[in-house]
């Protein structure tokens, strides 16, 4: 295990927890499925399917980021993180095996910690579309709040420009 690169990691999120550990190994699994290290630009991107402590790792690890554009959330309540390497159309899906239900949570951060990446995931290898790199926005002012929001967030309703925060959706109940 590398221990410099985890106390990184500890250091951005705060503390060690099961969660960041699973990250850890998620990152360091990634990027040796795909010959990748540290992403400048975009040339890795990672798909999270979950909010939780393991993307900090993530972003410490591989370089991918919100802001950059190559951290993309996709809500599924999964443990599961899909990386692509960019260049080679490459890509892997890990996915955390259930756990011993007998360990206690020290006992699963140092089995994650320890055990070799492909014990700890379920590993497949999707063919998934390679999303467009990330690009900039026209703000726009809603004419409600008069707050700015980019363009593609911006929505018409009875002739104004409103951002998602003040439109109303259209439903009948059966959307």
């Amino acid at each position: 295990m590398n221990k410099e690169l985890w106390e990184k990691c500890v250091d951005f999120h705060g503390h060690e927890c099961g969660g960041l550990a699973i990250g850890f190994k998620a990152a360091l699994g990634a990027i040796e499925e795909l010959g990748l290290n540290f992403s400048q630009d975009e040339e890795l991107l990672c798909i999270t399917e979950n909010d939780a402590c393991g993307v900090d790792a993530v972003q410490v690890i591989t370089g991918c980021t919100m802001g950059k554009g190559n951290l993309i959330y996709k809500a599924t309540g999964k443990m599961a993180f899909t990386f692509l390497n960019r260049k080679e159309n490459k890509s892997v899906r890990l996915i955390l095996n259930p756990f011993h239900k007998d360990m206690d949570q020290k006992q699963r951060r140092e089995f994650l910690l320890l055990a070799n990446y492909r014990d700890v995931f379920k590993i497949t290898y999707p063919k998934i579309q390679v999303p467009e790199k990330a690009r900039g926005f026209q703000t726009i002012i809603c004419d409600k709040c008069q707050e700015g929001a980019a363009d593609h967030k911006i929505r018409m309703m009875n002739g104004q420009k409103l951002c998602l925060d003040c439109f109303e959706p259209y439903t009948r109940g059966w959307d």
